[in-house]
């Protein structure tokens, strides 16, 4: 191939990328010139889109793996996964300011964060029906949707490793979504003219699969053992019998509901992400403003919803944990023009 053909083709690939949605810089942050970064919208259908954020890796993107993150809730926006664990900046807990992170995953990897399911973050639905109705593979449908549109915005990245990762409930979302790229190469494999994601792997961590075992019923019998709370209380659960399984604690009595919110009192200061950390709410952390003071009810099955505790209803955020200043932060004007977010598009 002649040296002028080259130009063209590599000119060729610069213009498939998702140019409209190019960030260049971010207030406060960084500006984007040793690595690519684009923030956009991936149409799932008339009524629904998901809000993507992509850095390219720092190594080698042309062959570097595309890595996809979701954070789990269901509910919880991506924008955490960037924000505090793997982005190439991160805002620690206690700051309210950017650093650069060493341990970045695009040191290695493509990143694409996706904001699921519709109505999570950035990502947004037409009706309130689209946002409050749907299952778990009506999301993964969506997120199928989604990672192929993407990837023909990004044909350049057709044919990189693929790999699906995710926390907490993507422990739901990422074996769903991996299931349904399969099927979905599968039913193509005949088919040359289809493109098919080159999907190689994918990673959980911190994952809730089954409700028999994890969250209420997982934190209850750890936070025993790591003596969260007294053995009399321990002993009234096994006494009664509870059980906290199930999506909406369905299957406890009225007396286990109220042994369970004593629970919570109990551990309300306590961060059950970090337990030997700080409790970012109150003074001296007020980090987590808004949290509710302690007050003595009975409770009720709908006092609950799946991973949030009575205390931090409010806010909606997980009690003790840090998160106000990166809502704020993103809900600035300016980040949102950055990161090509409509104004019209829920704070």
């Amino acid at each position: 191939m002649n040296k002028s053909l080259i130009v063209c083709a590599l000119a060729g690939m610069v213009a498939a990328k998702d140019e409209a949605n190019r960030v260049t810089s971010i207030p406060d942050m960084a500006i984007f010139d040793t690595f690519g970064a684009f923030s956009g919208y991936l149409n799932v259908s008339d009524a629904k889109s998901l809000h993507y954020l992509f850095f390219e890796s720092k190594n080698a993107p042309e062959t570097d793996p595309v890595l996809i993150w979701f954070n789990g809730g269901p509910g919880c926006s991506s924008m955490l996964g960037f924000a505090q664990e793997h982005g190439p900046y991160v805002m620690n807990s206690g700051t309210n300011y950017w650093i650069e992170n060493e341990w970045s995953w695009n040191n290695e990897a493509n990143i694409l964060y996706i904001e699921a399911p519709a109505g999570v973050g950035f990502s947004y639905c037409k009706g309130a029906k689209e946002c409050n109705s749907y299952s778990d593979d009506e999301t993964a449908a969506d997120n199928l949707t989604a990672v192929l549109e993407w990837f023909n915005l990004f044909p350049e990245f057709q044919s990189n490793p693929l790999f699906i990762s995710g926390e907490s409930y993507a422990g739901i979302y990422v074996p769903y979504l991996s299931y349904y790229v399969d099927n979905y190469n599968t039913a193509n494999a005949d088919n040359a003219d289809v493109f098919k994601p080159n999907l190689k792997g994918f990673a959980v961590g911190n994952g809730v699969t089954n409700y028999q075992y994890d969250c209420t019923p997982a934190y209850v019998e750890m936070g025993y053992w790591h003596s969260l709370y007294p053995d009399t209380l321990y002993e009234a659960f096994k006494s009664n019998n509870c059980d906290f399984s199930g999506t909406r604690l369905q299957n406890a009595t009225p007396t286990c509901l109220n042994l369970l919110g004593q629970f919570e009192d109990l551990v309300s200061d306590v961060n059950v992400y970090d337990i030997f950390g700080i409790c970012y709410g109150p003074e001296p952390n007020p980090q987590m403003y808004g949290s509710d003071a302690k007050k003595e009810k009975v409770y009720t099955a709908a006092d609950y919803t799946p991973f949030l505790t009575r205390s931090n209803r409010s806010n909606m955020l997980p009690a003790c944990t840090f998160g106000n200043p990166i809502l704020d932060y993103l809900n600035r004007s300016d980040v949102r023009e950055a990161l090509n977010i409509p104004s019209d598009i829920q704070a």
